[in-house]
């Protein structure tokens, strides 16, 4: 990737420069000579795409449409990401939806190869669609080859409130959450849990969540999200945390000042 991220700071500091700068620098990345190729490539083409064998066989196409959702890393996966696409998501058993991750099951309701007889790439919107999720998500990741934390609190900001008013359940939304690696990362370490709460069963980390979150939120809902105020409270107890214990072998004091700060917020 030849774009480079203008990032002013580390942590919260880094954190308000970058959210100032966001809009512009990522519209210089679509503009890019790359960036526009792949774009005018993928309104050419994906029109004409009915089915899920027809996508993973384009390399090209296939690899636009997992950058949109993040899973660019498997783009020499087309086995699985055909079944992925070919089994949809209107199915509770489908595959898409028994995988924990969950950028698989958006993949596969944006595109609709097997939930509907005429899939979502004919649509008029569809290119555009993808193409502005992509934007998001070439930038977020340009960020993390600098800074992986802020990397983790773009994606956050976005997809926690996404989450937060998405349809479902709340115990389905905190499967979702908890689904999510960068998601389930950033609420995790914003809530004080340690990673290897992931190696319990799942209702036992559920009502971890569940607890943790109504202590520190006010209540245990991941809906509540959907305000910005807490929603940017989360992304704050994250990089502070965050900041900390990759600072602590070197500075026991920063530990100690965060947690204080943490009690002020």
């Amino acid at each position: 990737m030849t774009f480079q991220p203008v990032l002013i700071g580390t942590g919260l500091a880094g954190w308000a420069a970058l959210k100032r700068s966001a809009p512009a620098q990522q519209a210089r990345l679509e503009a890019s000579p790359e960036m526009a190729r792949d774009a005018a490539y993928f309104r050419e083409r994906i029109g004409s795409i009915a089915t899920a064998d027809q996508l993973v066989a384009d390399r090209r196409l296939l690899r636009i449409s997992l950058e949109a959702f993040g899973l660019e890393g498997d783009l020499n996966a087309r086995a699985l990401i055909r079944k992925v696409l070919e089994e949809g998501t209107l199915r509770p058993d489908s595959f898409a939806n028994r995988l924990a991750d969950k950028r698989y099951a958006r993949l596969s309701a944006a595109f609709g190869f097997g939930d509907f007889s005429t899939p979502r790439t004919r649509l008029s919107t569809f290119a555009d669609e993808i193409l502005k999720q992509r934007g998001v998500q070439r930038f977020e990741a340009a960020v993390g080859t600098r800074d992986t934390n802020l990397r983790l609190a773009l994606d956050a900001e976005r997809g926690l409130a996404e989450l937060a008013r998405g349809r479902g359940s709340e115990t389905t939304k905190w499967f979702n959450l908890m689904g999510s690696p960068p998601l389930r990362r950033v609420v995790e370490t914003a809530l004080g849990l340690p990673s290897s709460v992931a190696t319990l069963d799942l209702d036992r980390q559920l009502s971890i969540f569940r607890d943790r979150a109504a202590a520190q939120w006010g209540g245990d809902a991941v809906s509540r999200l959907a305000d910005p105020t807490l929603r940017e409270d989360v992304i704050r107890r994250f990089l502070l945390r965050a900041t900390a214990e990759s600072a602590a072998p070197a500075a026991p004091a920063l530990t100690l000042l965060s947690n204080v700060m943490f009690r002020r917020l």
